[in-house]
């Protein structure tokens, strides 16, 4: 009877290891299968579609350009090549003696270990296991040597230096061991636990991304069904009071019975859509505004298509800025408004402060600058695509099409953060086949918007090439703009950790302006540090930091609080707002109502 049990239980074991050598099997066969049409369509793709601005191929070709100097001046120098490659070399000696006695059964401490918050080793495995300790450990030893050697090369200029690093950071995010099925403990753990089906869900999920795609892989950092505006987004409660073909108006409908005299106009990003101002209720600064009884408007721009590729900075400033002002004047009946800019809108905001300075013209009675820049001199990474050579390739891609697809400025901004914003999702979508978590703040990133060529050139080429606004250079409608003119009360947000606008750029920008600032530092970066409601008690701010000639010194003098600058930004508009009236109805004003917010330009999509 035992004798039968044992056969029975060996013959259930050799099923099982026979049904999972089969489900493997069949799983490596979908696998070749689904990868080789993927394949295929990314290499028909990079053939027709991927030699623009901002493309793999256009963006390798730079990189070896920029590391191309570096390594020039390294190997014109055969001895000083020769003593950092000897440090290297004596480095991979020490890792791979201390794996040998590791082997042997002795504790050894690290060569090397990964900085605090690197996310891609946190997997325990990463340091029990001596396979992957040691993939690990060679990693970061030559990924500090390298950047290393290249941020100390003498004889190249500082803009190709930069650049080099830039690209160069690229370069070592991609080949993280982290990023490959035979050297990521967890993908092993997957693959062998699930016999593939993990690589074959993330081929599937690989193809989806393709398809939805235009000419640029986009990898999916959400789940963009688990969210829709108007529903879950931007919600809330307003009237569109006014629109033209570049902007709709929101009036905020009042969420107290009083509220202060002078309304608060938002100048949002055109970059991507307004809601990241408006996500879920708890994360609103629209709402907390509202709640806090202020008056809000929206500035609530168009996604423009072909139709509109003429459409010039100017006239964003015509048709959106001074166009919203003289509706609410109109609205309200009211001549003094303030107003708010975030990131390229402060910039149109700065620009148009300095145009009615010079026009005399004072119905904005204070400006809130959240992380925008004006002085561009230091506005770090993204100058890495501003050169003569990038520029007209990409004016003349915008002239054919008419805009810059969004998916093209997404690309940028995924590559100043790459650790972050790209390999993570690979990993996880691709090599552990799993579906990406529903986050907000992910769905408006993934929500982006084109770009008039008309606009987009004179952005990138007056502000970031040639910094005319800071240099009193710029002219709008045959003005010339002088910041210095702009004499009305400033509050001054910069992020510590802002890779889009750096909080260096922004606070040396600010002293361009002629009239009283209040300079706030907030911390993590240019989206969570604005959007960082009071009730999450998420990161921290600066306030009271005396005037100074640099962010540093600022910094020193400055007084750290806990949680969000939210609360320090409306006692100071507060005191620029007047007394209370009573509240205003969206619906009572001249201006009717059009529609319901957040209205229709919100929700178109590319």
């Amino acid at each position: 009877m035992q004798e039968r049990t044992k056969h029975a239980e060996e013959t259930d074991a050799g099923t099982c290891q026979t049904t999972q050598v089969d489900a493997l099997a069949r799983n490596m066969v979908r696998l070749f299968d689904q990868g080789a049409k993927v394949f295929s369509t990314l290499a028909e793709r990079t053939s027709n579609n991927g030699n623009g601005p901002y493309s793999m191929t256009a963006e390798v070709g730079e990189a070896a350009k920029s590391l191309g100097e570096v390594a020039r001046v390294w190997f014109a120098e055969p001895g000083k090549l020769a003593a950092a490659q000897g440090e290297l070399f004596k480095s991979y000696a020490d890792l791979w003696g201390r794996s040998v006695r590791r082997f042997l059964g002795e504790e050894v401490e690290p060569v090397v270990e990964p900085e605090p918050g690197d996310n891609r080793f946190k997997d325990p495995d990463w340091s029990s296991s001596q396979f992957f300790d040691f993939w690990k450990q060679a990693y970061l030893i030559t990924s500090r040597w390298a950047e290393d050697v290249t941020r100390n090369t003498e004889g190249v200029d500082e803009k190709t230096r930069k650049k080099a690093l830039f690209y160069l950071d690229q370069m070592l995010a991609a080949l993280s061991p982290s990023n490959y099925p035979l050297t990521n403990p967890e993908v092993v753990r997957a693959t062998l636990a699930t016999n593939a089906e993990n690589l074959v869900q993330g081929m599937a999920q690989l193809a989806h991304d393709l398809e939805q795609s235009k000419d640029l892989l986009r990898v999916s950092q959400t789940d963009l069904g688990a969210f829709e505006v108007g529903r879950d987004l931007a919600i809330t409660p307003g009237k569109v009071v006014f629109q033209n073909e570049l902007i709709q108006l929101i009036q905020y409908a009042p969420a107290t019975e009083q509220v202060y005299e002078r309304p608060l106009i938002i100048v949002p990003p055109w970059i991507n859509k307004y809601y990241i101002l408006d996500l879920v209720p708890e994360k609103s600064l629209v709402k907390w505004a509202v709640d806090q009884g202020f008056t809000v408007f929206m500035i609530s721009w168009v996604n423009p298509g072909a139709k509109l590729a003429q459409k010039t900075f100017e006239d964003y400033m015509h048709q959106g800025v001074l166009a919203a002002v003289e509706a609410v004047n109109r609205q309200l009946g009211l001549h003094h408004v303030n107003v708010l800019g975030y990131c390229v809108g402060g910039t149109l905001l700065a620009a148009t402060l300095a145009y009615l300075a010079a026009k005399g013209d004072d119905r904005i009675a204070s400006a809130t600058f959240l992380t925008a820049q004006v002085d561009f001199s230091e506005a770090g990474d993204l100058l890495v695509f501003i050169d003569d050579t990038q520029l007209k390739a990409l004016e003349e891609m915008m002239a054919e099409q008419g805009y810059l697809d969004g998916s093209r400025m997404a690309a940028v901004f995924n590559m100043l953060r790459p650790r972050d914003l790209i390999w993570p999702y690979v990993v996880n979508n691709y090599l552990l086949g799993k579906k990406p978590f529903p986050f907000d703040l992910l769905f408006w990133n993934a929500d982006s918007t084109r770009l008039p060529a008309a606009n987009h050139a004179f952005y990138l080429r007056e502000f970031y090439h040639e910094n005319r606004l800071s240099k009193g250079e710029m002219e709008l409608g045959g003005i010339k703009l002088n910041l210095s003119n702009v004499k009305i009360p400033i509050y001054e947000l910069f992020t510590r950790e802002d890779h889009i606008a750096p909080a260096k750029s922004v606070y040396h920008g600010s002293k361009l302006f002629g009239g009283p600032l209040r300079h706030v530092m907030a911390g993590s970066g240019h989206i969570a540090g604005v959007v960082n409601p009071p009730a999450k008690k998420k990161y921290q701010h600066w306030t009271g930091g005396a005037p100074a000639a640099t962010l540093e010194e600022w910094i020193a003098s400055a007084t750290e609080a806990p949680g969000s600058w939210w609360p320090d930004w409306t006692s100071w508009l507060a005191e620029r707002s007047g007394e209370k009236v009573p509240a205003r109805d969206p619906s009572a004003g001249p201006l009717k109502p059009i529609e319901d917010a957040p209205g229709a330009y919100v929700k178109m999509r590319n």
